[in-house]
């Protein structure tokens, strides 16, 4: 069906409320032509201007007339128009997958025809068209191809700079191509754990839950010459602490009161290839004991044996927690911490990848539509711009993990195919552990503290930062927008938080 895209402008909208009907407007000069079935228009306009609009062209145009109401923060606000115009147009090819698509370029701003020349030229392959009243409709001629002769060129660039940073690696894995990213953070992290991958030596993920540890744990081992080994991977966390010698090292029979028969541990199972530690702040500082022999001999004694087993395997290890600290407190032995802290990585949390967030949303909504596709009911879900909108402007203190649970609950219970902004703070809500009604709404009287209130606050994104900046006081007082790392030991001093960290980095 031959299908003409457009956004709703001025000068349509002066047509139809031109009584003298001298005026056509440029999408209706383009219908006369007779050679669309059909009308895709976008409109940031109010509702009944709009309704007004497609009223008076039901009137001269007989093919289907489609609205997609667009919230926008301006009509040039870049990003807003290319996520309305590239959902109006993914929705109608997800119904239509023949469709013959047509851009009008010439109703709505410059920047709206801006986008449809991209759209066009570097996704959907579409022709575009122009009205005016001396040449009438005619289409418009792109004298390059944008995904030919100028992605390429980006493309090679962003190449360039990342081999000067990983000289001499081999291609990434698939694993590593699988991790969605656009910010330099993620690509100096992941540049880094390529060139790990390499070497054969421990490694130590660092980062809040929820921002990938595992996912490049794999990676690193798919990259390894280990990649065709086992890759075997424990929760430190998740392990009962009376199982947890057993599960890591191993029994004989008859070590202990129910081992009816011996068994291989996690070491001994991951041998040739990568033991993944998940967690690993979690085990007991005994554990840690059998732990460090491991990583200093290369052997391994099962539980109730007297000689050790040789085993060959790479320990990568992660957690959320920050391991100096737990050093300095004695949760954690030094001399282990410094065994698994060969190789360093630090993941940045989802709110610190600028222009992640939109590609995540995409890619996440994608994979959820495909394992929904054979599930009753299915409805392929899409976002609303409202609800676009909320989920680049929420924290996401779960990270990506939190991100793929918010639109996999939002994809079952909204019954439509569009999910709504109110669906979306909907979900949030139910997840958010520090609202702004805990804040601002509080009620006032006798129970209330404002002291204790700014207190309970202050301490919150204390302890934040120092999560986030591995225990580095100057790093923290940058992220609150502190003068200096002296400043923050005061607030931690006066706050009274237990959270330490060294004073520079």
């Amino acid at each position: 069906m031959p299908t003409l895209f457009a956004w709703l402008g001025n000068s349509d909208l002066r047509a139809s409320e031109d009584v003298s009907g001298a005026d056509f407007g440029p999408i209706l000069m383009a219908l006369e032509t007779g050679a669309y079935e059909r009308l895709v228009l976008l409109s940031d306009h109010g509702q009944d201007r709009t309704q007004n609009f497609v009223a008076w062209l039901r009137g001269k145009f007989a093919g289907a007339i489609n609205v997609s109401h667009a919230n926008l923060r301006s009509p040039t606000d870049f990003e807003d128009i290319y996520v309305a115009a590239n959902g109006a147009v993914s929705a109608a090819l997800s119904t239509s997958p023949g469709l013959q698509v047509t851009f009008h370029v010439s109703p709505g701003t410059p920047a709206m025809a801006a986008v449809w020349v991209l759209l066009a030229k570097a996704k959907y392959g579409a022709t575009l068209i122009e009205t005016s009243r001396e040449h009438g409709v005619r289409p418009v001629i792109v004298p390059f191809d944008l995904a030919a002769e100028f992605l390429p060129v980006a493309s090679k660039k962003a190449d360039e700079a990342l081999a000067q940073l990983v000289q001499g690696l081999p291609p990434a894995a698939p694993e590593f191509s699988s991790i969605i990213h656009r910010c330099g953070a993620m690509k100096r992290v992941i540049a880094m754990a390529q060139r790990l991958a390499q070497r054969d030596l421990p490694v130590l993920i660092q980062g809040e839950s929820g921002t990938g540890k595992e996912l490049f744990a794999r990676a690193i081992h798919a990259s390894s010459k280990r990649s065709a080994a086992q890759f075997v991977a424990v929760n430190c966390g998740a392990i009962p602490l009376e199982l947890i010698d057993s599960e890591l090292f191993g029994h004989e029979k008859g070590a202990f009161t129910g081992a009816h028969a011996g068994r291989i541990g996690h070491f001994e199972a991951a041998g040739g290839g990568t033991l993944f530690l998940d967690e690993i702040g979690e085990l007991p500082l005994s554990s840690q004991v059998r732990l460090l022999r491991v990583l200093q001999e290369h052997e391994v004694t099962r539980l109730g044996a007297s000689k050790p087993r040789r085993v060959d395997v790479r320990i990568i290890a992660a957690t959320n927690r920050v391991l100096p600290e737990e050093v300095r407190t004695g949760r954690f032995r030094e001399d282990v911490f410094h065994r698994i802290a060969v190789g360093i990585l630090a993941l940045p949390p989802l709110r610190n990848r600028e222009g992640d967030i939109n590609l995540l949303i995409d890619a996440l909504l994608a994979q959820i539509n495909r394992e929904a596709t054979s599930q009753p009911g299915f409805k392929h879900k899409t976002l609303s711009v409202g609800a676009r909108k909320l989920l680049l402007h929420h924290a996401w203190p779960g990270n990506v993990r939190e991100l793929h649970n918010a639109l996999l609950r939002a994809s079952i219970w909204v019954p439509d195919e569009e999910i709504a902004a109110e669906d979306v703070a909907e979900v949030l809500a139910l997840t958010s552990s520090l609202s702004d009604d805990t804040i601002l709404g509080a009620a006032l009287g006798e129970s209330f503290c404002l002291p204790d209130l700014m207190g309970e606050v202050a301490r919150h994104y204390l302890g934040r930062a120092m999560a986030q900046s591995h225990g580095n006081k100057t790093e923290a007082a940058k992220l609150l927008g502190l003068a200096s790392y002296q400043t923050l030991t005061n607030w931690l001093i006066k706050y009274k938080s237990n959270v330490r960290g060294t004073d520079s980095a």
